[in-house]
């Protein structure tokens, strides 16, 4: 809808998106977050994704190649081993460390929409990662702001 002095009136629709994971996993969510944004009457805006967790995260990562997740994951559990040592540990030895992980990677993400689509780059996919040894049902807010 255009206004008297030619602007587009801005839209706002939210849904959520819900993920059974896998333990420590990463889970491609590129799609559903893509059949999202195709659902909502916006075409040019962007598509703002949080996670309603604090031991789970979101990050754009590459898609192509499954060895750069297996590195990534092995990074994390050098920097921030499950050894037991944190003072936090009544949900298991888990806990804490994926606590740590989600605070040092993202819980939300921000991508441009462009004719309904997703701006990603070409070797780029959208992941929930599980930070967990046991899998859960995760809640990903997807919100799409545009016109």
């Amino acid at each position: 809808m255009r206004g008297a002095d030619n602007r587009t009136a801005m839209q706002q629709q939210r849904t959520t998106l819900t993920v059974q994971t896998e333990p420590y996993a990463f889970h491609d969510i590129s799609q559903e977050v893509q059949t999202a944004v195709t659902n909502v009457d916006v075409r040019n805006g962007i598509c703002h994704l949080f996670i309603r967790h604090t031991s789970a995260s979101l990050l754009l990562q590459e898609n192509y190649d499954p060895s750069v997740r297996q590195d990534l994951a092995q990074f994390m559990s050098r920097i921030v081993p499950e050894d037991g040592s944190y003072a936090h540990g009544i949900e298991g030895s888990d806990d804490m460390p994926a606590h740590i992980r989600s605070a040092l990677t993202s819980v939300s993400e921000s991508i441009p929409v462009s004719e309904g689509k997703l701006l990603l780059g070409r070797w780029q996919g959208i992941y929930l990662w599980e930070h967990r040894a046991h899998g859960h049902q995760r809640k990903v807010i997807i919100t799409v702001t545009g016109d």
